[in-house]
């Protein structure tokens, strides 16, 4: 494998199975969504909502308890973050994506590392006719995003050197970066305080991304929004960071830095 493909709908894509992939995304991600909940995020009517959680239900991606809510089933169980900070940070930072969305025009990502790949926890789109659309729970090699890029211009060059060994590469040689051109890169970041992203993702779109840190400087996330490139003006660059940054600021971790930092640890050393 080389560069990543991107992640554009099929042309094929079936409407019905979209909508469960995404239903069972979030309750991975979250848990205890209730029949309107996901009706609302998927802008479904509840009837529609329902028989795709039914069929999740059926398919042991899904089980509902007592109060009718909806949570991880056995297919999920390993993977299931419901009461991880994960989840916690997502719903925290929520609120935040959303008025970065209205305060830029553009769609915002909320991305974490795990060793070498980046997961999309959040996405809320904009309404422009064209847009990027929603990426929440896609993956992505780290050092093709964003997000991906500024958490790991905070590695120190060991740590940076470790993850993308030779030998952990052994059986996917095409998917190691070029190591001397991303360390140029990761020090680029580190200088600006912030990645561009330029079609390195996906072809025709932009990303600008700054770190999301706790209390006590542990980054966190990635907080990202990305255009398409018919509509990125790089003289608006400075102003698009800033409010980045500032937007970042006011995501308050939710557990404190403590738990924090050992989760940002855990990023760092997967294994």
């Amino acid at each position: 494998m080389g560069k990543t493909e991107p992640k554009n709908p099929p042309a094929y894509v079936v409407t019905s199975a979209d909508h469960a992939l995404r239903a069972a995304v979030m309750l991975q991600l979250e848990g205890g969504l209730t029949v309107s909940q996901v009706a609302q995020r998927l802008e479904v009517a509840r009837s529609t909502a329902h028989r795709l959680l039914q069929t999740l239900v059926y398919r042991d991606f899904a089980v509902q308890d007592e109060q009718r809510k909806y949570h991880p089933g056995p297919v999920l169980e390993l993977a299931a973050h419901s009461q991880s900070l994960t989840s916690r940070l997502r719903a925290v930072a929520l609120p935040h994506l959303q008025r970065l969305v209205d305060l830029v025009g553009e769609s915002a990502n909320l991305t974490i590392r795990t060793g070498d790949t980046a997961r999309f926890i959040a996405s809320v789109e904009c309404r422009q006719a064209l847009r990027v659309g929603s990426r929440e729970g896609m993956v992505f090699p780290a050092h093709r995003t964003t997000a991906g890029l500024v958490l790991l211009a905070d590695l120190d060059p060991g740590e940076v050197e470790e993850l993308y060994a030779e030998s952990r590469y052994a059986e996917r040689p095409d998917e190691r970066p070029d190591l001397p051109g991303l360390r140029a890169q990761l020090a680029r970041v580190r200088r600006a305080g912030f990645a561009l992203n330029n079609g390195l993702s996906e072809r025709g779109v932009v990303a600008i991304g700054v770190p999301v840190r706790d209390s006590g400087g542990a980054p966190l996330a990635g907080l990202s929004i990305s255009l398409p490139s018919v509509r990125y003006d790089r003289n608006h660059l400075p102003a698009l960071v800033s409010t980045l940054h500032r937007v970042a600021g006011e995501i308050e971790p939710p557990d404190g830095p403590r738990a924090a930092t050992s989760e940002s640890r855990k990023a760092r050393n997967p294994r």
